[in-house]
């Protein structure tokens, strides 16, 4: 894990959306994952980065099915020409979506990531962004996950927190991983 880390031209906020952090279906902290995601974004948005939201669109009868209570995005946002709401169905932020060249087009070198679920559409956003190239950090505070279900003869219950780290130790490798989200720093894209 990293203490420091240069400044990131980008904060992609991740499926933030009530069906994940409100509720009897909340992940575990989620009052402090909300916190520290607003953090995020506020410092964002001081320092004239790039913030992306990426929403979700579930399944029908999923809690984030489009268009219902759950489907909505928890944190407010300030749309303009340095914030935005990409949607999408997939876990990768950047299948089937505009997020590569929205990226690209602002001169983003450099993205923090940030929300839920971190083994899921976190973990397979990062991924992505590293292998296009980007530099990424990743608090690790400030993504969280649900308990994974024992599954009978394979393994107990998974905790939650366990889930989270093992998502972020998966790529540490290849991104940076910060313990805090307090500990990332944001900067204008190149081209603004």
């Amino acid at each position: 894990m990293t203490d420091s880390v240069p400044p990131s031209h980008a904060l992609i906020v991740v499926d933030v959306q009530r069906a994940g952090v409100t509720g009897g279906r909340a992940v575990p902290g989620a009052a402090g994952l909300l916190e520290r995601t607003a953090g995020l974004i506020a410092r964002a948005r001081r320092s004239g980065a790039l913030v992306v939201h990426l929403q979700n669109d579930g399944a029908p009868g999923a809690g984030d099915e489009p268009h219902t209570p759950g489907w909505a995005l928890h944190l407010p946002v300030e749309a303009g020409p340095t914030e935005c709401v990409i949607r999408k169905t997939r876990d990768d932020g950047f299948a089937g979506t505009s997020l590569g060249s929205v990226l690209s087009s602002a001169g983003v070198g450099a993205v923090a990531v940030c929300g839920v679920m971190s083994e899921m559409c976190v973990q397979a956003t990062a991924r992505t962004a590293l292998a296009l190239g980007y530099r990424v950090v990743l608090p690790h505070d400030a993504h969280a996950t649900q308990d994974i279900p024992a599954a009978p003869g394979i393994s107990a219950a998974v905790p939650a927190a366990v889930v989270s780290r093992v998502a972020a130790w998966a790529i540490s490798g290849d991104a940076e991983v910060t313990a805090r989200a307090a500990d990332v720093t944001f900067a204008a894209p190149r081209s603004r």
